[in-house]
């Protein structure tokens, strides 16, 4: 069986740094008084956190050919292992089970984030600061009002990933 090519670093890294802030914001979700843990549930398998998984690992895979596949792939199976819980705990709370506490949920979620800083901190730096501009762009379009064919083509990279 072939392998299919990675694609280069950098369309991994906007996605991941993008599904970090969408991680964070389902934080702030959880603090409302009412919080809808259906909604929940629904924000990690949509946008940038539905295609974390494929994303982390192409990036633990530049870092395992890079030297530090050890630590990035412990990073992706804690970062997936937090995720996958959050979801259960937020099934559970759906359930109105008791057991389910919104500290337990933002213990999986902190898991889950630190997780990925530690991930990125394999990223070599140029690459991260051209992803963070990426992502940045991407949450800043909008306000500018910028004719999609004036986007750069790296935004337009990115949005055709996500």
């Amino acid at each position: 069986m072939k392998l299919k090519q990675l694609d280069p670093l950098e369309a991994y890294v906007p996605a991941v740094l993008l599904a970090g802030v969408q991680i964070k914001e389902l934080e702030k979700s959880l603090e409302i008084d009412q919080p809808k843990y259906g909604d929940c549930r629904n924000i990690l398998r949509s946008g940038p956190a539905s295609s974390l998984r494929v994303n982390i690992r192409a990036v633990a895979q530049y870092a395992a050919d890079g030297g530090n596949g050890k630590l990035a792939f412990s990073d992706v199976d804690e970062c997936l292992s937090a995720l996958e819980g959050l979801d259960s705990l937020l099934l559970r709370a759906s359930r109105k089970d008791p057991g389910a506490s919104i500290d337990s949920m933002k213990a999986q979620i902190a898991t889950a984030l630190n997780a990925l800083d530690s991930l990125l901190k394999t990223v070599p730096t140029d690459v991260l600061e051209k992803g963070k501009s990426v992502a940045d762009s991407y949450f800043f379009a909008g306000e500018e009002e910028v004719a999609p064919e004036r986007l750069d083509p790296e935004l337009k990279q990115l949005e055709s990933i996500l």
